[in-house]
């Protein structure tokens, strides 16, 4: 027989059985799923295949107002007991309300029913979670008839009823400590100790974290310190960059004082560099405190928007007004500038000088890689060539970098003095003009350029070379005659020279001593210059000189140059003598 009482169960005790009443003892018929009644009488016959012991009927005989009073509210009934229901329409009467049972009426003894009542009434009116919200306890039927043993799990002093077997939990003990200052104040408490929650929820001033005094939550010392800091973070922040907007929106820009320090720097301002902009490529160099102090000095200063593009050699931590100083003198930049009517020599020495190279340094790469410099097809042919690149350094301003190499410059000259070349198409109008070769147009353009001393000149200068290179030239002999090339061959400029020698000095480029043109170019001749070569003044020009040494006279004969000639040497002779 299982202990659900499958079978026959034994017959109801007599009342005055001295164990009358003892129904939750071992072995008997409230084990088995039946409750003997004073009577004696059995309700119904058990079930032989299916019984459940917690569905037991009541007696009668107490008072449904006790019933109503006790079980106030409808319980919850289970889907398998309503299932129970529908097989077995006899037993509704069992399940609506359960009561509790009669109680012998004279000494009692704890016999166990008040568990076995409570386990009843939990499962018929358990919620789906028996821990969410409040204790499934607090609806236990408190003990109110005669005679009827008392509970002692429902007065106020009473420990918790025991849970059903499978809900069983051991609980964490908690110890009550009492607060301290100590403990209050200490920034090392943890600001999340928590209690583990128990059947009810938190139990209120248990444990060293949580709540302190008064059932308030204590603040720990970390959390105040996180949130000063926090406020000092934020003002200090928000005061700080208040203080930059008004300085910077109001305030003086910061500057630097004096000349600058010892260490120098070289600085490239860009092609259509603003103001704006090179102030800032100054300050991220070291030279100015701020950009905005360099504009403020350069609108103050009346050449500061003058600044040209190039390359400046400045030092670090100079005022505003003092770089701007440098950049406003175009001999403080760090540029090479080859003017109209340049010799080579020239441009040399002053390569070597802006990169610090030894004298001669520049000159021995031009001679030495002059075929690897980018000479045009029709140049650089002729042996007695005093220097190949001569007249292909093309007139203009270069900007040195920190890669720039004697090399590279050469290069850059000559192939903007090739570009030009092409653009005006010299070579096609070398024979227009009566001349053998594109060379010769170069050349003659800088025997323009070094004998005239304007734009008006050039034109009437021209017209000169090519009517003293004429044929017909019974005059000079097809001698030019011109200072300019025997200066060149001495590496000189001078006016006033022995004429005698040089006409006595045989030179291929000395024109004094030789007829026809120079093997080559004696300079580097400018747009103007070039311009005037292709297109000469056609008024019969053979003669001209420059009395006073700023104006240039033109004759068409050889009296009217005599004259001319006579008037220079007197005033050659004064100039001498101090008159």
């Amino acid at each position: 027989m299982t202990e659900y009482g499958r079978g026959r169960a034994p017959e109801p005790w007599h009342p005055e059985d001295p164990l009358y009443g003892d129904q939750g003892w071992t072995g008997q018929a409230t084990q088995q799923g039946q409750v003997p009644y004073a009577g004696g009488q059995q309700q119904y016959p058990q079930e032989p295949q299916y019984q459940e012991p917690q569905y037991q009927q009541y007696p009668q005989q107490y008072p449904e107002q006790y019933q109503e009073q006790q079980y106030p509210q409808q319980q919850y009934v289970p889907q398998d007991q309503q299932l129970h229901h529908q097989l077995h329409p006899q037993h509704q009467q069992l399940h609506p309300q359960p009561q509790p049972q009669p109680v012998y009426d004279g000494q009692g003894w704890d016999t166990g029913q008040g568990q076995q009542l409570q386990e009843q009434a939990q499962y018929q009116a358990a919620p789906v979670d028996p821990y969410a919200g409040a204790e499934p306890y607090a609806q236990q039927v408190a003990a109110g008839y005669q005679g009827e043993a008392p509970d002692l799990y429902t007065t106020p002093e009473a420990f918790p009823p025991p849970q059903p077997p499978g809900r069983r939990r051991a609980e964490p003990e908690t110890v009550d400590e009492p607060e301290t200052e100590e403990a209050e104040e200490s920034l090392l408490a943890a600001d999340a100790d928590e209690e583990p929650p128990g059947r009810g929820g938190r139990r209120a001033g248990r444990g060293k974290g949580g709540k302190g005094k008064g059932g308030k939550p204590k603040r720990s010392g970390a959390a105040c310190l996180v949130a000063a800091l926090v406020v000092v973070a934020v003002v200090g922040g928000g005061g700080y960059y208040g203080y930059s907007y008004i300085k910077d929106r109001f305030g003086a820009a910061e500057d630097f004082a004096g000349s600058g320090s010892e260490e120098s720097v070289d600085i490239e301002i860009p092609k259509l560099a603003g103001l704006g902009q090179m102030g800032r490529i100054l300050k991220e160099a070291g030279v100015v405190a701020s950009a905005q102090a360099f504009v403020d000095a350069a609108n103050a200063n009346p050449k500061g928007k003058s600044i040209q593009p190039g390359v400046y050699t400045l030092k670090k931590k100079m005022s505003a007004a003092a770089a701007v100083a440098v950049m406003i003198d175009p001999t403080k930049l760090n540029v090479i500038t080859v003017t109209e009517g340049m010799r080579n020599t020239k441009v040399y020495d002053a390569i070597d000088k802006k990169l610090g190279k030894p004298a001669g340094t520049t000159k021995d790469i031009a001679q030495r890689e002059a075929k690897n410099l980018g000479l045009p097809a029709w140049a650089g042919n002729d042996p007695k060539l005093m220097d190949p690149l001569e007249g292909f350094l093309y007139p203009t301003r270069y900007d040195l970098g920190k890669d720039s190499t004697p090399e590279s410059l050469l290069k850059e000259m000559v192939k903007n003095a090739t570009a030009k070349y092409n653009e005006l198409g010299i070579e096609g109008k070398a024979k227009e003009l009566g001349l053998e070769n594109p060379l010769q147009v170069v050349t003659v353009a800088s025997l323009v350029n070094a004998e005239g001393k304007n734009h008006d000149d050039f034109r009437k200068m021209a017209e000169v070379v090519y009517n003293r290179l004429k044929k017909t030239n019974d005059v000079t002999n097809q001698k030019l005659q011109f200072d300019s090339t025997y200066n060149y061959v001495k590496n000189q400029s001078e006016i006033n020279f022995n004429l005698k020698e040089a006409q006595a000095f045989d030179h291929p480029y000395n024109t004094h001593f030789v007829k026809g043109l120079p093997p080559g170019p004696i300079g580097n001749p400018g747009l103007e210059a070039l311009t005037a070569t292709l297109s000469p003044d056609h008024g019969g020009w053979m003669f001209f000189v420059s009395v006073d040494g700023h104006t240039t006279t033109f004759t068409k004969t050889y009296d009217e140059h005599l004259k001319l000639v006579n008037e220079f040497q007197e005033r050659q002779k004064q100039q001498k003598n101090g008159g």
